[in-house]
């Protein structure tokens, strides 16, 4: 489904997604893991691995950082795997038409201000702040 229109907010592109099985089930997977794996940091902070609580050596203090570290790590990548399938598999691809920016617009508010401007009074000063505010501003 495409439009022809060419106006701000026109759909230019419209493809559905796939929603497949294989991949709701590796969600669902890769969500098991992710509880797993919370759960697992979760009983390690409560239980003062990374505290020192029980233990005099600094090795077993080092070795308990690295591995609550790496099971963070292993949190985060879990999740992004997550989201990257949901996006991919789950979300639509839109692409819609937006107003094309000239150079002039990004550093100054009016093409009749591109020279500089001079002195302003209030009424003018308070326009020139809500154009600044606010790109789009209309009279």
């Amino acid at each position: 489904m495409a439009s022809e229109g060419s106006t701000y907010g026109d759909i230019h592109r419209y493809e559905p997604p796939r929603e497949s099985t294989a991949a709701a089930v590796g969600i669902v997977l890769l969500t098991v893991i992710q509880v797993f794996f919370v759960g697992l940091f979760t009983y390690g902070m409560l239980a003062g691995w990374a505290s020192g609580i029980g233990t005099t050596l600094t090795v077993r203090l080092i070795e308990a950082n690295m591995f609550l570290g790496g099971v963070l790590t292993v949190i985060f990548l879990d999740l992004a795997f997550i989201m990257l399938l949901y996006r991919k598999e789950f979300l639509p691809d839109v692409m819609i038409v937006k107003k094309r920016r000239r150079k002039w617009e990004d550093l100054y508010i009016r093409q009749e201000d591109v020279d500089g401007t001079t002195a302003l009074d209030e009424e003018q000063l308070v326009d020139t702040i809500k154009r600044a505010v606010y790109p789009y501003y209309k009279k």
